[in-house]
């Protein structure tokens, strides 16, 4: 009885260990969140930060858990210089005084295991609004280097750039809607 009782007891500790969220650290030299928005209604403007920072608490076994990404707003990249400036200054985002964007949310709407969409907040120019993001992926794997777990996601959402104060040119009719795809990988917390 004793034995039976000491196998149930390690099998609820093993069942236990692998169904316990995992943290992860957000890899920015694989993490890049992109933007389109709309110039003048005759093209649209592609663009990413190059810098971003965060961790994922992510739960296999549920498809639940949380994100929180810092965003470093001053590694604006258009792929044109003059309006990265200009899109780091004053009239634009003005990363003297808001030198970040943040998203936190949490996972949601789990389908065997794996999350369908991030519910949470963007914090942008000094305002927090809510944001909705689509999962499109989301898979995980060991690290074949770091002999960790690593994983990687793919999502999107929209969000209206003049709600955040940043309205520039919208009196000369810049579309205001702003589509935004975060691309991430994480590597498990050692």
């Amino acid at each position: 009885m004793r034995a039976l009782l000491s196998l149930s007891a390690g099998l609820l500790m093993s069942v236990a260990a692998v169904a316990a969220p995992q943290n992860y650290e957000i890899d920015p030299g694989h993490t890049y969140p992109s933007f389109e928005a709309d110039h003048m209604g005759i093209s649209v403007w592609r663009g990413k930060m190059n810098k971003s920072s965060g961790t994922v608490i992510y739960d296999k076994s549920t498809g639940t858990g949380s994100v929180d990404i810092a965003i470093d707003l001053d590694s604006i990249d258009f792929g044109h210089e003059a309006l990265n400036a200009w899109g780091r200054g004053e009239h634009f985002f003005d990363t003297a005084k808001f030198p970040q964007a943040r998203y936190t949310g949490r996972f949601e709407g789990a389908s065997n295991g794996v999350p369908t969409r991030l519910v949470g907040e963007l914090k942008l120019h000094g305002v927090s609004r809510p944001l909705q993001l689509s999962i499109h992926s989301l898979k995980c794997v060991p690290h074949p280097l770091y002999k960790r777990e690593l994983c990687g996601a793919d999502a999107s959402g929209s969000f209206r750039r003049d709600e955040f104060g940043l309205d520039a040119g919208k009196d000369y009719g810049f579309k205001m809607d702003v589509a935004l795809r975060i691309q991430v990988e994480a590597l498990a917390a050692p």
